[in-house]
């Protein structure tokens, strides 16, 4: 997975201009939970690269379910099922700087889409 993830890192440093580059960075770091869900999903849309923006595609999901996708101001991820205990297991990339699936909170979550 650290694989796939610098060689995304590169992909983008490589086709972005400087003032796109910091449009895509949030406290100095790449944040590559948007690039990674435009990979899972196959919407291939540099707006989506930001994790916000998803709030804006597809529609309004009403509420989290399997397969909804789920956007913090500056996280996404697809939801992918319930654990044990009924919590919301969230698959994503860029969570803990690795792409993993696990039960995750959804306070302050902005917006829930179908995509």
């Amino acid at each position: 997975m650290l694989r796939i993830t610098a060689a995304i890192a590169l992909l983008v440093c490589l086709i972005t201009t400087d003032a796109e580059a910091r449009r895509y960075r949030h406290r100095g770091r790449l944040p590559w939970c948007g690039i990674y869900m435009t990979q899972y999903t196959g919407i291939h849309k540099r707006n989506l690269w930001l994790a916000a923006e998803w709030a804006k595609e597809g529609s309004n999901a009403g509420g989290p379910g399997v397969g909804v996708i789920v956007v913090w101001r500056h996280h996404v991820g697809i939801i992918t099922g319930q654990d044990s205990n009924g919590r919301w297991l969230i698959h994503s990339g860029n969570d803990g700087n690795a792409v993993r699936t696990r039960a995750r909170s959804l306070a302050g979550v902005i917006a829930y889409r179908k995509v």
